[in-house]
């Protein structure tokens, strides 16, 4: 979660929360949990050696051997070339459907429809459901905004 978001849900007279904003008890320390984390034990993957889960993040960030570890296996990933892209539609920027402006991001193009096209009562194809694989290319949206406001509050990527 974003700070702006954590810190209206734990606001002190009401803290609740984040997912699905029921309200909080007081909290409580999970001493249980707390308790396993200091007596497990694990093994860096770096230089193979033994500590407990409560000295595993700290190590890590100093462990050359762990960093190295890391590396290996982010260029183990990014060594298979990419897929031809050509085939994959873009589902991160997206154009006006009214005045054809492009590259805005989900959020942004609410913003910009609701700033400068509000009141166009075009009947228009929504890009955003156009990219997806279950999208329309072809539907136009009766009303585009109220579409706009009830599909695209927020986005599915950062919601999931």
């Amino acid at each position: 979660f974003c700070t702006p978001c954590l810190q209206e849900c734990l606001k002190p007279k009401k803290p609740v929360c984040g997912v699905c904003r029921s309200t909080l008890s007081p909290g409580s320390r999970a001493l249980d949990l707390e308790k396993q984390i200091e007596t497990t034990e694990t093994t860096c993957n770096g230089c193979n050696k033994k500590m407990y889960l409560s000295k595993m993040r700290s190590h890590a960030a100093s462990c050359s051997k762990y960093q190295n570890y890391i590396m290996e296996g982010v260029k183990a990933v990014t060594k298979e070339p990419l897929h031809n892209t050509r085939n994959f539609p873009n589902r991160f920027t997206f154009p006006c459907p009214y005045c054809s402006e492009k590259n805005f991001d989900q959020e942004g193009l609410v913003e910009h429809c609701k700033a400068l096209h509000s009141m166009d009562a075009k009947q228009v194809v929504c890009p955003i459901c156009a990219s997806m694989p279950w999208g329309d290319p072809n539907y136009r949206s009766a009303n585009f905004m109220e579409h706009l406001q009830r599909r695209h509050r927020f986005s599915y990527d950062t919601f999931v």
